[in-house]
């Protein structure tokens, strides 16, 4: 099986393209790889055309290429068929006259039965089972929890079958009837043909709304519709080490299937509320400490939160303002490596704006001393001389 070219590299954009980019680079690769125009390859363009649609499907779709950017084709093959694209999973029926100008796109791809244009609108009213639609929900993590890993209890509407019709859409007791309008097809066909050229418009059938199916009696439950929005409430479990705009994807918690087709999948993002002490840059910490100058200049032990209570930090005697320590193994869990990452702390002096009587005495003390020490430097210049004459 051939291997599944970066949908970016197949439109040829770049990964901050604008949604207009995507659509201006499709329009011109699909006319340029539609397989009449391409008489001596018709199926290799098609091929082509195929894979120009799906990576436009993704990418023109701000929840797919988001999902496609963090997780790849894993994150976004359960929008597909279970054997892949196919033009049935085209959903961008609302492009196609922005794309090729409504009467253009039907003379560009009008062809006989079983061209790419019907495949195309057959896709508008399916008749068969259909997936249902994906769902998103937003959930508030506190910065423990994110490092940790929570189970989070998560309440949403979605759409379940009636239980007053069973989603059939009729009263109990009532029968459903062939539509006689399209014979039950839920679809209605105008074939015109021009020279050697067959032109196909299918249009789901106005009479039964694509169904096939007439509701005698409606359902006065749901009035017709057959499904209902009713809360629902699961638990999700974070993984430990999970970061700010995260997607954890709940398959089959999404909206209901169409005619018994299967469900859709519930998308959980995640946001992670900033903590007071730290930051972080993935699975590493950021802190500041504030100390005193005479812990820089004679060292000492210096103790420092941490995730798991506190840890102690040896400072040497000398010790630069703004030095950063590391605590190995502090950090947060490596979701993408493995491991933990570390905690980084910068220690900061603290300049008190107030002191006390005796403080003042002792700073004033160490004052006379470090200038006395200044002006017995022997025929050394003091730093302002040597910075003044280097000017």
């Amino acid at each position: 099986m051939a291997q599944k070219r970066d949908y970016y590299e197949v439109l040829g954009v770049p990964k901050h393209a604008t949604t207009e980019d995507i659509k201006t680079a499709y329009r011109r690769l699909a006319k340029k790889y539609h397989p009449d125009m391409n008489k001596d390859d018709p199926k290799g363009a098609e091929e082509k055309f195929k894979e120009l649609s799906e990576a436009y499907e993704v990418l023109a779709d701000q929840d797919k290429r988001a999902t496609y950017d963090q997780f790849g084709f894993a994150g976004v093959q359960g929008n597909f068929s279970p054997g892949g694209f196919t033009w049935r999973d085209f959903t961008h029926f609302g492009d196609i006259d922005d794309l090729f100008g409504g009467g253009i796109f039907q003379d560009f791809f009008g062809r006989g039965g079983g061209s790419l244009f019907d495949f195309f609108f057959d896709r508008r009213q399916p008749r068969g089972p259909g997936r249902g639609a994906d769902l998103r929900y937003d959930l508030e993590v506190s910065f423990e929890e994110a490092a940790f890993g929570a189970k989070k209890e998560v309440e949403f509407d979605h759409e379940e079958d009636c239980p007053g019709c069973g989603g059939t859409g009729a009263e109990a007791g009532t029968a459903l009837r062939t539509c006689p309008e399209c014979g039950g097809r839920g679809q209605k066909r105008d074939v015109q043909t021009r020279g050697f050229s067959q032109f196909v418009r299918i249009e789901p059938c106005r009479r039964c709304g694509g169904s096939g199916k007439i509701v005698e009696r409606q359902c006065q439950q749901c009035r017709g519709a057959g499904v209902v929005r009713r809360p629902r409430k699961i638990s999700v479990n974070v993984p430990g080490g999970i970061d700010e705009g995260s997607r954890l994807r709940v398959a089959g918690q999404g909206e209901r299937g169409r005619m018994g087709g299967p469900p859709g999948d519930l998308y959980v993002v995640v946001h992670v509320r900033p903590h007071r002490i730290f930051q972080r840059d993935g699975p590493e910490i950021y802190m500041e400490a504030p100390v005193s100058y005479a812990l820089l200049v004679l060292g000492g032990e210096l103790e420092v939160p941490t995730l798991k209570g506190t840890a102690a930090i040896k400072i040497p005697a000398g010790t630069e303002n703004g030095t950063i320590f590391r605590l190995r193994g502090k950090g947060l869990p490596d979701l993408d490596r493995g491991g933990v990452g570390d905690q980084h702390v910068k220690v900061n002096v603290d300049i008190p704006k107030r002191v006390s009587g005796r403080e003042r005495e002792l700073i004033e003390e160490l004052r006379s001393v470090q200038g006395g020490k200044a002006s017995e430097a022997g025929g050394k210049k003091s730093f302002f001389d040597r910075w003044s004459q280097g000017r």
